[in-house]
């Protein structure tokens, strides 16, 4: 997309840091941003070690991480916060008013609905959003705890007919207003987020989170008398050296590499077609220091405040990445399209499998692509990018069932298979984001017709020659069911 005409930026959330945002010409928004979450991994170390669960009841956790919650959302976003608590609140009407059997359904409608006619003054309003303080990532992040929240509600009645995930983490009782306003507003997770789940949260907020994890190892037979007790510290300070490398190559390789030059006219009259390939690489790996940016920090600041922890690793590591939104190492070498985007924006895509793949009657993967664009927002970029999404899945999908079994009856075949699915892979993944950063439909046909819409053509012959093995979709399938089903195999 071309460069924005120069503005002046302006921000609704507090002003008690311009002096440092205009010291290193950084918008105000975003200092207040990372200010709100370094102050927040100071609370949350303070929170772990002072108001543990041996120290504070669960009421005084709950009060302390949703004050401070609202308070980080005002000090970042100013009366725009109110989006946020509107929604809250109307949902907590819609929780405890609604039937069991349409709690979902109802409380699915009006968060997306009021996101998205946020996302639409985004829009009209303020100009795509650049000048502005941007509230809908928070927004976005409420949005995905109330739609899970009432899909558990409803699975907390509907026992026989769940999966086996859906029913450990089906809520039985609605939970009180302090309970709730915690859960979706508390300071570790309004800001950035990531969601979890609501059983997992109160866990924490009592003090069984950790425990509940270890009891699935025995510890007798590792040498241990009685039940280990894991700090956070340690995954803590990876995840900042991980944090404190984002923001170094944020700032000096994303200014550097603009996106918007991959279809400058003069770049594509003088550049040739694998240069300009290889450009997209580029400009696509510097867009993705600040992601990994906000979500590792935003990871760090749960694991401090004691929340996170998801066991024991086969090496006997404990593991503090429940709540991890993604893997940088599985992402950079990711050999299938699948592989990325389950890495990628991890509890995202969890959220997405619980609310919507799991349970649409059909097209699931279509459905949940679309899904997804809707919840990012109505830019067309993010439609073109998930609609393209679709196809390149599919068409992944059909190159590895009909050929990856002819590459494994060696190690030599197996690595060029890997280097080549690599590089395709990589280059698959550019392509269908450029759109999504561009935002609008003029640059992002500019950007196709200048790659020649090679991926997409590419794709559609692939679905056209190669014979697509039908996967099979269960939208609940009992656990009873399960079993019998499994029993019936093994009889035959």
């Amino acid at each position: 997309m071309a460069e924005a005409p120069a503005a002046p930026h302006r921000t609704t959330g507090s002003t008690l840091l311009h002096p440092l945002s205009a010291l290193l010409g950084i918008p105000l928004d975003q200092i207040n941003f990372v200010a709100c979450q370094l102050f927040a991994l100071l609370a949350a170390f303070w929170f772990r070690i002072y108001l543990g669960p041996s120290h504070a009841s669960s009421a005084v956790r709950h009060a302390f991480a949703t004050l401070f919650g609202i308070y980080f959302a005002v000090f970042c976003f100013g009366w725009y916060s109110i989006h946020l608590f509107v929604l809250v609140l109307m949902n907590y009407g819609i929780m405890n008013m609604a039937s069991i059997p349409n709690i979902h359904r109802y409380s699915f409608v009006v968060a997306m609905g009021y996101l998205t006619l946020c996302h639409i003054s985004r829009i009209y309003i303020f100009h795509y959003g650049i000048l502005t303080t941007d509230f809908s990532g928070p927004l976005m992040i409420i949005t995905q705890k109330i739609t899970t929240l009432a899909c558990q509600l409803h699975d907390g009645r509907q026992a026989e007919e769940l999966t086996a995930e859906q029913n450990r983490l089906a809520v039985k009782t609605r939970p009180s207003l302090l309970e709730y306003l915690s859960y979706l507003l508390n300071f570790m997770s309004i800001i950035a987020g990531p969601c979890s789940n609501y059983k997992d949260y109160i866990a924490f907020i009592e003090g069984r989170h950790v425990h509940m994890k270890l009891l699935e190892v025995n510890w007798k037979q590792k040498g241990y008398d009685r039940l280990p007790d894991p700090s956070p510290t340690g995954a803590v300070m990876y995840k900042l050296c991980i944090t404190l490398i984002s923001l170094v190559l944020f700032l000096t390789l994303t200014k550097n590499f603009p996106m918007a030059y991959i279809i400058d006219n003069e770049f594509l009259e003088k550049t040739p077609f694998l240069t300009r390939l290889g450009y997209l690489y580029v400009v696509t790996q510097s867009a993705k220091p600040k992601y990994y940016f906000a979500w590792t920090l935003a990871d760090a600041v749960n694991n401090a405040a004691g929340y996170g922890f998801s066991g024991v690793d086969e090496r006997g590591a404990f593991r503090w990445d429940l709540l991890s939104n993604l893997n940088i190492w599985n992402i950079e070498t990711a050999t299938s399209f699948k592989m990325y985007i389950e890495n990628w924006n991890i509890q995202t895509a969890a959220w997405l499998k619980r609310v919507c793949y799991d349970r649409a009657p059909w097209y699931p993967t279509a459905l949940t692509f679309v899904l997804s664009a809707l919840w990012h927002g109505i830019y067309p970029g993010y439609y073109f990018t998930f609609l393209t999404g679709i196809l390149i899945t599919l068409a992944a999908r059909a190159i590895r069932n009909n050929c990856r079994h002819y590459f494994l009856s060696s190690a030599p075949l197996k690595m060029a298979y890997d280097v080549a699915t690599w590089v395709v892979t990589q280059l698959a993944v550019c392509y269908t984001v450029a759109p999504f950063v561009m935002l609008a439909v003029e640059p992002t046909i500019k950007f196709y017709k200048s790659m020649y819409f090679h991926m997409h053509i590419l794709s559609i012959l692939v679905l056209l020659l190669l014979p697509i093995r039908p996967q099979t979709h269960s939208v609940r399938k009992p656990q009873n069911q399960a079993n019998q089903n499994s029993v019936k195999s093994k009889d035959k």
